[in-house]
């Protein structure tokens, strides 16, 4: 398949969230002593399966941005039975999650390799003004990267709408697009059954899941040579 427009998907595919969500998790352990209650990993398990949990409830229409964001460490703070203030504990993670933001291993150097031969654009769930400060701090909000963020369009990944105003922005048809993601669920489900190719971003072995990806790979290396470009 010729392609002619090349959608990346935002964090753990480009950005390594789930690296620095830890790392502030650590952070914030530390210092509100969080450490005399639970270990990190606990702390770290505990915040993350609430989290996605929570999510999901979003991605549904179930709750708003604001009870995700109160509920999402009055969860976790009452689980690990800390009486710290979730509004102090939230502030101070978000400040120390934008000091973890990092590249995954191979990715700046595949987009960027990428972007001189395709169009190229990101589309992303999550909260608008986080996304964008990402985006600026790796100059990834140049006016030439269609930028497309689930708040903004006001529905989320999987579903077939925010897929559809990606197409839209594109300027191609749907099968004129690879979808580059990480996510099972977001990514492979919502972007193959719209009718994009799906190069998944993982080290899932399971034949079924892989079966609806064109590509899967574990190394940007292997996108490359599956797109036929030197670096």
């Amino acid at each position: 398949m010729a392609y002619r427009f090349i959608y990346f998907d935002l964090d753990d595919t480009l950005l390594n969230h789930r690296k620095a969500e830890k790392l502030a998790l650590a952070d914030i352990w530390q210092e509100f002593e969080l450490n005399k209650l639970v270990t990190i990993e606990q702390l770290q398990e505990t915040y993350h399966h609430i989290n996605v949990f929570l999510w999901e409830m979003y991605g549904r229409g179930e709750i708003d941005r604001d009870e995700l964001q109160r509920t999402r460490f009055e969860r976790t703070l009452f689980r690990i039975e800390s009486t710290s203030s979730w509004q102090e504990v939230g502030d101070r993670y978000m400040e120390r999650y934008q000091e973890h933001w990092t590249w995954i291993k191979g990715a700046q150097k595949a987009f960027e390799t990428i972007k001189k031969h395709y169009p190229v654009g990101i589309l992303t769930n999550g909260f608008a003004e986080t996304q964008r400060i990402k985006l600026k701090k790796f100059n990834l909000d140049t006016p030439e990267i269609k930028i497309v963020i689930s708040e903004d369009v006001g529905i989320m990944k999987p579903q077939a709408g925010i897929f559809e105003a990606a197409t839209t922005i594109s300027g191609f048809q749907s099968n004129e697009i690879l979808y580059v993601g990480d996510s099972y669920s977001s990514d492979v489900l919502g972007g193959s059954g719209f009718g994009w190719d799906v190069a998944w971003f993982t080290n899932e072995t399971d034949a079924d899941k892989l079966a609806l990806t064109k590509l899967h790979f574990n190394d940007f290396q292997q996108l490359l040579d599956f797109l036929n470009i030197a670096d």
